[in-house]
């Protein structure tokens, strides 16, 4: 049994639809996560494999990187955002979704070598959302930027901030096994994730009934760029080597 666990948001669609979809390993099983669950099963080898946020990588003794496919973007993805009422300069403290590490290690990142501000960084709870105001500035991540209505006078994308100031994409999540795969997993793998990439205008379709048909349309054909090439990997390093100097 090949034990697999995705992302649960709307970015990760065309990865499940085509495990489920393209005649994948029949003896396999899968569950969608919140990201930050996704790495603590993989952590914890209660996974094979893991649509893993990057920022677990230095914490896994065995890790396997798997080629080809990833989340992430090379400009605004809309779907990772800081919001505030007050210009970057005048925030006091942020909240952190803890739904993602690497979103908020992106954010901190930021904050120390770009933007040159020390806010107070805040473990956010459930409903945290309401207390973003004032000099409290808060990061959303996910499926809720689509749909939640945001008052705040600035929105700050953070993949937007990370291309203008390193000039490289972001990677967001990876795939990810603690063991090495044999040739036939891999395989099976790599044709059912660009299976699902192959068809992410029927997971448009799907999803028109719930969301803008249009804005899905733009997230999920031009925000998300889903194949991990080496530039890609170039930016992941730099990332982690930030990360790490942070620590």
């Amino acid at each position: 049994m090949l034990r697999i666990s995705a992302v649960s948001y709307i970015n990760a669609k065309p990865f499940v639809y085509g495990i489920e979809k393209s005649g994948f390993l029949k003896n396999y099983s899968l569950s969608l996560d919140i990201p930050s669950v996704c790495a603590e099963k993989l952590l914890k080898g209660k996974v094979d494999i893991g649509l893993a946020p990057v920022a677990i990588i230095p914490k896994m003794k065995k890790c396997f990187i798997l080629p080809d496919f990833c989340i992430g973007a090379d400009g605004p993805v809309s779907s990772v955002m800081l919001y505030s009422d007050v210009p970057l300069k005048e925030i006091k403290s942020i909240y952190l979704d803890n739904q993602s590490r690497t979103s908020e290690m992106l954010v901190q990142i930021l904050a120390k070598k770009f933007w040159k501000i020390s806010p107070q960084f805040v473990s956010a709870k459930k409903g945290y959302e309401k207390k973003i105001k004032g000099t409290s500035a808060g990061v959303i991540i996910g499926d809720r930027n689509f749909s939640i209505k945001r008052k705040s006078n600035y929105a700050f994308d953070l993949s937007e901030e990370w291309k203008y100031y390193t000039g490289l994409p972001f990677v967001f999540a990876c795939w990810i096994s603690n063991k090495k795969l044999d040739k036939k997993q891999s395989e099976a793998l790599y044709n059912a994730l660009k299976f699902g990439l192959d068809n992410r205008n029927k997971i448009v379709k799907q999803l028109q009934k719930r969301y803008d048909e249009k804005v899905i349309n733009t997230y999920l054909n031009q925000s998300i760029s889903y194949y991990f090439d080496r530039t890609k990997r170039q930016a992941m390093d730099l990332f982690l080597k930030l990360g790490k100097d942070m620590a």
